[in-house]
């Protein structure tokens, strides 16, 4: 019984060592050394896309600065869908900074009446604060000319676009950008037509091209309107091509563009610029867009 107790002992022995063996061999691999306990995981590498940026830049035309949102042919930029403060909007500024931040790290360097050609010189003015993303919507205005063919030609809104992203991300590297879908001029005209006031004002001057002679539907008239609508809807295409091309830009994929403005969501005055809720709208787009899960 003793020499078995001894035989059977030392055979356990054996197996303990064969099973450690082969434990460390899984565990390390050939000759490895041993893994440090003091290792740490590899992190993760930063996304292109940050959807909770810590300073707003806004550039671009009259729907950026409120026109006719508050009062009559006159700018609301705290009714703003970008940057403003009106609790009635709750912009994308005041949406991902608070209030607060909103008012401390937003700029809204939009200007009534501007097109195309005027982006590089917005966007040189919003550099100068390094914001961590700049909004643009810009566009109505090279289709809202006094005929069809004093429109912005295609290629010089391209080219245009081209150069501010260029000087964006020549200044600002990181620095993140929304672009907005020029909206649905023709859904506007026939929305607004429907008030007698707000065909009035469109007889000041506001989107001839479009809005001039609001109720002729003769095929001259009809003619003129797609041929606006299909402009608009080519300046759309650029947006969204160029900004592809840069992986810190965002576009709202024709959102802005296919939202179904009401006469809820339009100036109460000229029945075209967004009013107070269509700014709320428009907010809510983009922030959708802002924070929306990708890259």
């Amino acid at each position: 019984m003793r020499m078995r107790g001894r035989r059977t002992r030392g055979v356990l022995a054996v197996v303990a060592a064969a099973v450690l063996g082969v434990a460390g061999c899984d565990a390390v691999g050939g000759d490895s050394a041993a893994p440090s306990e003091s290792a740490k995981p590899s992190p993760k590498p930063t996304p292109l896309w940050d959807r909770s940026p810590a300073s707003v830049a806004a550039v671009g035309d009259s729907i950026t600065r409120g026109f006719d949102a508050c009062d009559v042919l006159s700018d609301c930029p705290e009714a703003s869908w970008a940057t403003g403060a009106s609790p009635e909007v709750d912009s994308l500024a005041v949406r991902l900074l608070g209030r607060t931040g909103a008012a401390e790290r937003s700029w809204n360097y939009a200007v009534t009446g501007a097109r195309m050609a005027d982006l590089p010189g917005q966007v040189a003015r919003a550099v100068r604060r390094a914001p961590q993303l700049v909004t643009v919507m810009v566009g109505a205005n090279d289709a809202c000319r006094s005929t069809p063919s004093a429109m912005t030609p295609v290629s010089a809104f391209r080219a245009d676009f081209e150069d501010s992203l260029k000087s964006l991300r020549k200044a600002l590297p990181k620095a993140q950008v929304f672009v907005a879908s020029v909206p649905n001029l023709k859904r506007l005209w026939s929305e607004g037509r429907t008030s007698p006031l707000g065909k009035q004002v469109w007889k000041l001057g506001i989107c001839p091209s479009m809005l001039g002679d609001a109720d002729a539907l003769d095929s001259a008239a009809t003619l003129r309107r797609e041929t606006v609508q299909k402009r608009v809807e080519d300046y759309n295409k650029v947006l969204e091509e160029v900004c592809a091309e840069d992986e810190r830009c965002r576009y709202d994929g024709g959102a802005v563009y296919d939202y179904r403005f009401g006469t809820a969501q339009l100036s109460r005055w000229d029945y075209f610029h967004p009013s107070v809720n269509g700014q709320a709208r428009l907010a809510e787009i983009a922030y959708r867009t802002v924070t929306a899960k990708g890259p």
